[in-house]
């Protein structure tokens, strides 16, 4: 529990110092920002400070700082060290720069600003890229709270189908219809269950690894025993994949497309600290939080105290009939949440805790296909003051999510295959992003160091994990020669661009 404290406190410090100093380097003023200039009374419109903030939490968590963390924690205590590091210098300042850019430049999108820094070329790439993976999110922040919402009602297609509905009305209807009225519910929930389990956490203290812990061995995606038997977790190595599958809570390109939709909200570029910065340290302690319970659950027996002895039995039942069964595949990200939102909270708090579980990613979701809806509008230069209009773009979305989602429940593994995908993919998005900011930075003479090492660091996850995962290329060594090159070609390629821009 000391190395939760200690990152704890982190985080919260870094709000304070780092993020200051973040808001220092941007320099934010009294101009007019797009909220006031370009009003229509759907996505352009001033709303409450509070409300901002709790829509910002809400658009950019998602299922991420929990189910991500969840999985992470099989890493051990190095996912403090992504968590508390990646949430103070990438992502939090990634979210700030991006939501600040945002405002300068009329509420733009992110694939507008990313062609207005690396160029036209880039701009199209992201235009498809963005779009692509915002219907994904679509997709799988339909399917993932219709599985945890199975628990309640056995009926995942009735699910699936509400949860659909009301994201093709949440992305039509002006954002103070439907999203700023309950969101502050939704945030409630969320905020609430992660208060209720940290304050479960310093009540029980459990036995969880320490950062000065033997770090390899706490690794438990190594191969291990369970139980006697001969399965054993997936090896998945460290570096790259802690980054990819700890996103949300750590860094994630995801936000620098929900950033805009709030951008176009903020009366005043001096609320963008709170916002954009807060929010994601704010999401950085609900990945904190459910890291430490997940590693209380599976590391030194932990997750027995959780389990009833109905379910105990039947785990230990499948574990010793089924082969390659595994820890992991048994107790899943979502069967994690119940389990210890019951066992800790009791029957009202497990209940309320679920719903703000439930309600992350169908928050996450409408305003994935909303950012989608207004991407495209924009490369398009359509108004969506009027509803043919908004319904001229989202009609096409609604469409392909939809196929998606269609592919996703009648493959078997199409879940995790949409899953694996949109990790990278975001990751990848956060690159892009990163760069945009350090190119910003650089023409306007300001710090743009902050930026550069995250964007390098970035560049390194994506173009690795690509050449060493067991999911994608399997190189081996060879792949992380390949990744440490394309860094380097990244880095060439800026000093050369630094170095024209400086003599011009």
């Amino acid at each position: 529990m000391i190395s939760f404290s200690l990152s704890l406190l982190a985080l919260v410090v870094g709000y304070f110092v780092y993020g200051k100093f973040v808001d220092h380097i941007f320099g934010p003023d009294n101009r007019e920002t797009p909220a006031v200039t370009k009003a229509d009374g759907v996505d352009f419109m001033i709303l409450p400070s509070w409300k901002i903030f709790m829509i910002q939490f809400l658009n950019i968590a998602g299922t991420g700082p929990i189910f991500g963390a969840i999985m992470g924690a099989w890493y051990g205590p190095v996912a403090y060290l992504w968590i508390v590091l990646g949430c103070i210098f990438a992502g939090a300042m990634h979210d700030y720069m991006s939501g600040m850019l945002s405002i300068r430049h009329g509420g733009a999108g992110l694939p507008e600003l990313v062609g207005n820094y690396l160029g036209i070329g880039t701009k199209k790439i992201m235009l498809i890229f963005s779009v692509v993976l915002l219907l994904m999110v679509g997709a799988v922040f339909v399917y993932s709270p219709a599985i945890i919402l199975t628990m309640l009602w056995d009926n995942k297609i009735f699910w699936i189908i509400l949860i659909f509905i009301y994201y093709v009305i949440a992305t039509l209807l002006p954002i103070d219809k439907i999203i700023g009225k309950i969101y502050p519910l939704f945030a409630f929930s969320l905020l609430f269950m992660a208060a209720a389990l940290l304050v479960g956490l310093f009540i029980k203290q459990p036995a969880i690894p320490e950062l000065w812990d033997n770090l390899a061995a706490s690794n438990l995606n190594q191969p291990t025993s369970i139980l006697g038997t001969d399965s054993f977790i997936a090896k998945d190595p460290i570096f790259p994949c802690l980054f990819i599958t700890i996103a949300c809570g750590a860094i994630s390109g995801f936000h620098a497309t929900q950033s805009p939709l709030m951008a176009r909200c903020m009366k005043s570029e001096k609320m963008g600290r709170p916002i954009f910065y807060g929010s994601m340290i704010t999401e950085g302690i609900v990945a904190l939080i459910w890291a430490t319970a997940s590693m209380y659950f599976f590391y030194y027996g932990g997750w027995k105290e959780c389990v009833d002895a109905d379910t105990l039995n039947a785990f230990m039942q499948q574990v010793d009939t089924a082969e390659g069964k595994t820890l992991v595949q048994y107790f899943d990200a979502p069967a994690v949440v119940e389990i210890v939102c019951n066992s800790w909270l009791g029957i009202f708090g497990g209940i309320l805790a679920m719903f703000g579980v439930v309600a992350a990613p169908i928050t996450s979701g409408d305003t994935a296909l909303r950012s989608a809806r207004l991407i495209v509008a924009d490369s398009l230069n359509i108004s969506q003051h009027n509803i043919k209009n908004r319904l001229l773009i989202a009609l096409p979305i609604f469409a392909s999510c939809l196929g998606i989602l269609v592919w996703q429940i009648k493959n078997p593994d199409g879940f995790n295959v949409i899953w694996q995908y949109f990790g990278w993919s975001n990751q990848t998005l956060s690159v892009f992003t990163l760069w945009t900011i350090t190119v910003y930075l650089c023409r306007h003479h300001k710090n743009y160091f902050v930026s550069l090492f995250p964007a390098l660091f970035m560049t390194a996850v994506c173009s690795t994990f690509i050449f060493v995962s067991p999911q994608t290329l399997d190189l081996g060594s060879l792949g992380y020669i390949l990744g440490v090159s394309s860094v380097f070609i990244a880095g060439v390629w800026f000093y050369l661009w630094h170095r024209k821009q400086y003599h011009a």
